[in-house]
């Protein structure tokens, strides 16, 4: 069976952009590809998810796990606990190795101060 070719029927919208007005076109239509990929980034996670970005952050497994479980416990996995350690370590000024090991140390209330929380 041969393929009926339609290349120019189905470019007829095309034919009459520029070249730049084609970039535009392409970046407009990826964003609307990616746009929900990121937001569903945003607004999901899980505490694997959570425990693989500590660890990439340089945290032990064991670590990792009982930081995710901090977070879970506090009502700040939703924020993201790399961005948890993150974020108390920006408010310290220190590392992000020391400000996790001052939550697993127990400054959650300091970390739920950042977001808005109580402990």
């Amino acid at each position: 069976m041969k393929r009926e070719d339609d290349f120019d029927t189905r470019r007829a919208h095309l034919a009459d952009l520029s070249d730049e007005e084609l970039h535009e076109r392409f970046w407009t239509l990826c964003g609307q590809v990616v746009d929900p990929l990121i937001a569903l980034g945003r607004e999901n996670t899980s505490p694997a998810i959570e425990r693989s970005v500590l660890l990439r952050m340089g945290f032990s497994s064991l670590e990792a796990k009982a930081l995710v479980d901090g977070c879970v416990a506090h009502d700040l996995l939703s924020h993201g606990a790399g961005n948890v350690v993150y974020r108390l370590a920006q408010a310290r000024q220190t590392e992000v190795l020391a400000a996790g090991r001052a939550l697993l140390s127990g400054a959650w209330d300091e970390a739920c101060r950042l977001f808005g929380g109580e402990a």
